[in-house]
C-alpha cells in the first residue's frame, strides 16, 4: 500500500525489515528531505495569536501538518510523519501533574517534588489520572492524527520521556544529582516504577496508532513493524558509568525487553561514557 506522501512505502517497509535484521538490501540506508519542486508557492498557515493554540488547536495542527507534508519530498528511508510537535506537555511528567509552561518553540516542565527528601516521596502512589488534561490531550491528538494521516502519512509516539529523565523532570535535575549520592537505592526503585508506567503509556498510544502506521515510529524517525522507541537518558550526561550501570541500566533493560526494536539516543558527548556499559548488555537479534 502506498502513501500519498510516500509512494514507495511498501518498498520502504521491506528495506526497514532488512535493516533491522542486519541484512543488506542493495545500498546503505539513506534519508533525504527536500522541498518539492512540483507545488505552487504558498504561505504557511497563520500562527494562532495565543501561544497555547499553536500546540493544542486541532484546526491549526491539521493545517500546519498538511502544509509541511504536502510540500516535502521524502526520499530513501525517511518517513512522512504527522506530528503535533514537542511542547513538553506530551510527557509522563505532565501526565503525573507537573506544571507546564508553553512558549513559541517548546514547553518547560516544573518539578513536582522539588522540596524535601526523595525518601519522603510515596512513589507507589504516583498514578496517571485518566482525566489529567495532558494525558487526555495526548490520546486525543494521537487519535486525531490517525484520522488525518490515514492513507497519507504515519503517526508515531511522542517524546513521552524515559529512563532517568522522567524522574529528573519530577524532582529537578539539581535535586536528582544529590539524590544519586544520598539515596541511590531510592532513585533506582522510583525509576523502575516510572519505567513500568512508561510501558503502560506507550502501550496505550501504540494501540491507537499501530494500525495506520502498520507498526510504529516515534520522535526518532525510524519505522518498525512492531513496537519501536529510542531509549535514552539525557540526565546520565552528569553521572559516572558506575552510577549509570547501578541506578539506571535496570530500567533500560526493562524498556528494551518490552520493545520489539530499539535504538539508543546518545544525547551529547558526555553520554558517550555510557556506551560501553550498553554494549556489554546488548543482545544480538535472533
Amino acid at each position: 500500500m502506498s502513501l500519498l506522501y510516500k509512494p514507495d512505502w511498501d518498498e520502504t517497509k521491506q528495506r526497514y525489515e532488512a535493516w533491522w535484521a542486519h541484512e543488506y538490501f542493495g545500498r546503505c540506508a539513506i534519508a533525504v528531505i527536500a522541498p518539492r519542486s512540483d507545488v505552487a508557492p504558498k504561505e504557511p498557515p497563520r500562527l494562532p495569536d495565543r501561544v497555547e493554540d499553536r500546540w493544542l488547536d486541532f484546526d491549526y495542527l491539521r493545517a500546519s501538518n498538511e502544509y509541511r507534508l504536502s510540500r516535502t519530498y521524502y526520499g530513501g528511508e525517511v518517513l512522512p510523519i504527522w506530528n503535533p510537535g514537542y511542547p513538553g506537555c506530551d510527557s509522563i511528567a505532565a501526565f503525573l501533574g507537573c506544571p507546564i509552561t508553553l512558549d513559541e518553540a517548546t514547553g518547560w516542565v516544573d518539578p513536582l517534588f522539588a522540596h524535601g527528601s526523595l525518601e519522603e516521596v510515596d512513589y507507589e502512589s504516583l498514578k496517571i489520572a485518566d482525566d489529567n488534561r495532558w494525558w487526555r490531550f495526548a490520546r486525543d491528538v494521537t487519535a486525531f492524527a490517525v484520522e488525518e494521516s490515514r492513507g497519507k502519512a504515519l503517526v508515531g509516539c511522542q517524546a513521552i520521556g524515559g529512563c532517568g529523565d522522567t524522574l529528573a523532570w519530577l524532582r529537578g535535575s539539581g535535586n536528582l544529582l544529590l539524590d544519586v549520592m544520598d539515596c541511590p537505592e531510592r532513585v533506582r526503585e522510583i525509576d523502575q516504577h516510572l519505567m513500568r508506567m512508561w510501558i503502560e503509556v506507550y502501550s496505550t498510544l501504540y494501540g491507537i496508532f499501530r494500525d495506520v502506521t502498520q507498526g510504529s515510529t516515534c520522535w526518532f524517525t525510524l519505522w518498525s513493524p512492531g513496537k519501536f522507541y529510542a531509549a535514552q537518558n539525557d540526565f546520565a550526561y552528569m553521572i559516572s558509568p558506575q552510577m549509570y550501570r547501578e541506578l539506571f541500566l535496570p530500567s533500560i533493560q526493562m524498556q528494551t525487553e518490552f520493545l520489539d526494536h530499539c535504538v539508543y539516543h546518545v544525547d551529547g558527548i558526555g553520554n558517550f561514557a555510557h556506551v560501553d556499559t550498553l554494549l556489554e548488555h546488548a543482545v544480538e537479534p535472533q
